[in-house]
């Protein structure tokens, strides 16, 4: 077990991206009280305790379970010359943007397969199954599915060999915009097409919280959007637009206390989600309502 305040290269890591948390936290739930892009149809007292005790939880596993953090290891693989910008002694200032875009790129395609493997999708679905979305959507992740992306985060920094700052940022950065592009936030179209040129947008990600499988599946991207457009899986807004499109998953339409999202992933219907990529809306003939 570590203690964060006294990680090498970095002793204020921990402080940090606490500060950073709280921060962007409350400064997306006054913008979503000043200019919400959506109705809200859900119950706030029931979803927010589920979604931030579920946040709280992962930093408590988090926190009890990982030895070493990724920051740390990143500093373990500087100082052992291990890793990809390590092994050819990059230019710092590539080092940093090089492994900020790579590391990005690497969690495009965990999100890409929590869709893609029906087990990972049992766990993902956590997530998706909350029936409205704001910036707490973005804390909403299964404990299990927070392990599985902290393996891949580690054998990423392996590869990598990224600066430590560098694993700082980005987590900073990543927990940032997950609250930013899941916020029920009003943003002008003209500003969030230009927003698309370098970001993920509230609107852009809301599209991949649609119940209709092919909305679901597309859309992974959580910092940069280029991924999407690359590969192919950029949809630009959902059929039914973004005032009356319908959010979650099918096969669950009731709200989800804390102790129901911990036992989803073993006791939940996952549907057709993870089978067929970009395929169909969840049809069977069954109604889909808010």
């Amino acid at each position: 077990m570590y203690n964060p305040s006294s990680m090498p290269e970095i002793p204020w890591a921990g402080a940090a991206r606490i500060g950073f948390f709280a921060g962007i936290l409350a400064v997306m739930a006054l913008w979503e009280l000043a200019a919400p892009k959506r109705a809200v149809t859900a119950d706030r007292a029931r979803r927010w305790p589920a979604n931030i005790g579920v946040s709280a939880l992962n930093a408590a596993v988090f926190y009890a379970a990982v030895p070493v953090p990724p920051i740390l290891l990143a500093a373990v693989m500087r100082g052992r010359g291990m890793g990809l910008f390590n092994m050819t002694e990059a230019n710092p200032v590539i080092a940093l943007v090089g492994s900020l875009i790579l590391l990005d790129f690497i969690i495009y395609l965990q999100h890409l397969m929590f869709h893609a493997v029906p087990l990972f999708w049992r766990l993902h679905m956590a997530h998706h199954s909350d029936l409205h979305i704001d910036a707490t959507t973005g804390l909403r992740f299964h404990p299990l599915e927070i392990l599985l992306s902290l393996v891949i985060k580690l054998a990423a920094v392996i590869l990598i060999g990224p600066p430590p700052e560098a694993v700082l940022i980005f987590e900073i950065i990543l927990n940032g915009t997950s609250m930013f592009n899941h916020g029920n936030v009003r943003i002008p179209g003209g500003l969030d097409r230009l927003l698309r040129l370098v970001v993920v947008t509230p609107d852009m990600h809301r599209v991949h919280h649609s119940v209709a499988i092919r909305e679901t599946n597309s859309n992974f991207g959580f910092n940069l959007p280029w991924w999407d457009r690359i590969l192919g899986t950029y949809r630009d807004q959902p059929a039914a637009g973004h005032g009356d499109m319908i959010i979650g998953i099918s096969g669950r339409r009731e709200p989800a206390g804390f102790l129901t999202l911990i036992r989803l992933p073993f006791t939940g219907d996952p549907g057709r989600y993870p089978i067929g990529g970009h395929g169909g809306d969840p049809g069977a003939g069954r109604p889909i309502t808010r």
